[in-house]
């Protein structure tokens, strides 16, 4: 019994394209998760009348305002965190910034007390804010890449919540 070739050519296109939709289909999944979870990566940015710059962010799915911003001019994703002290970047991220290791100490966490190294951030940029010499601590117990935005940096923006919408505008 002679195959014909022409059936096993269509086979194999037939399996070559269900392969090819199924990778746009994860391609376009993991675009919208990854913008549910951070849906700040194009930010909203206004200037007042007074020349004042604001931010405008919205709330993820999860209750918390993440965004995309910059460490000395490299990307980050910045988890707003104002019960953090500091801002806080984990270890492998701060390598790839290149910061400095200034000091070690110790924080309280939700986890308990941790080791860190404290540095300085030369500029740290959300939108068109632009904050300089920000006092930050280096984690090596953080295990994702987020970098929580702490009151360090906070304490130089106004900052207004109003519905899932939180505010920062630079300060008069």
């Amino acid at each position: 019994m002679q195959t014909n070739p022409h059936s096993k050519l269509g086979k194999g296109m037939m399996i070559a394209g269900w392969a090819i939709a199924l990778l746009i289909l994860t391609s376009i999944f993991a675009k919208f998760e990854s913008s549910q979870n951070n849906p700040n990566q194009q930010l909203e940015v206004t200037q007042t009348v007074n020349g004042e710059v604001q931010v405008h962010l919205k709330r993820n799915r999860y209750g918390h305002y993440v965004l995309t911003g910059q460490i000395n001019q490299k990307d980050v994703t910045f988890l707003v965190d104002t019960g953090a002290t500091y801002v806080s970047v984990p270890e492998a991220v701060a390598e790839q910034l290149g910061m400095i290791k200034q000091g070690q100490g110790y924080v309280q966490t939700a986890n308990g007390t941790v080791t860190v190294y404290y540095s300085t951030i030369r500029q740290l940029t959300i939108g068109d804010i632009e904050l300089y010499d920000v006092p930050a601590n280096i984690n090596p117990h953080m295990d994702d890449d987020e970098v929580l935005l702490g009151m360090s940096a906070l304490k130089h923006v106004e900052f207004t919540q109003r519905g899932n919408t939180l505010i920062l505008k630079t300060s008069s």
